[in-house]
């Protein structure tokens, strides 16, 4: 079963009640916004992805990025915890759930006031 905590905490996407196959996922909240939420995805503790909710009167839009190594059905299995688990969990009613999935590499975070002075983990280099 999902549950939602605080910031920093999301709901727990283990295969409990889902299969001994399933993947271990965990997603933690790293903001919310009365129509959005925005989650750091985790397997086995591992970061796999991230997925950013769009709530609208009837519809809950996603971005869910995810790494190269997720198989197909692995991202299938993570989009269906979304739309049981989290939306479920958030409290949304919705008419339609469309998620665009995107997979590739992380190539690190990058923050005011200058973007290029970041670094390739996502932090300015050492001594700026």
């Amino acid at each position: 079963m999902a549950r939602c905590a605080s910031e920093g905490q999301g709901p727990d996407m283990s295969a409990g009640g889902r299969g001994p196959n399933m993947p271990n996922f965990y997603l933690e909240r790293e903001c919310r916004t009365p129509s959005s939420e925005c989650y750091t995805i985790l397997e086995d503790g591992s970061p796999v992805g991230r997925l950013d909710l769009h709530f609208t009167s009837s519809m809950v839009h996603a971005t869910l990025v995810v790494a190269e190594s997720l198989t197909q059905d692995s991202i299938q299995d993570l989009i269906e915890i979304v739309d049981e688990d989290v939306i479920d969990a958030v409290g949304v009613e919705r008419d339609e759930f469309v998620v665009h999935v995107h997979q590739g590499r992380d190539l690190g975070v990058y923050t005011n006031p200058d973007f290029s002075q970041q670094g390739g983990n996502g932090h300015p280099p050492q001594g700026a």
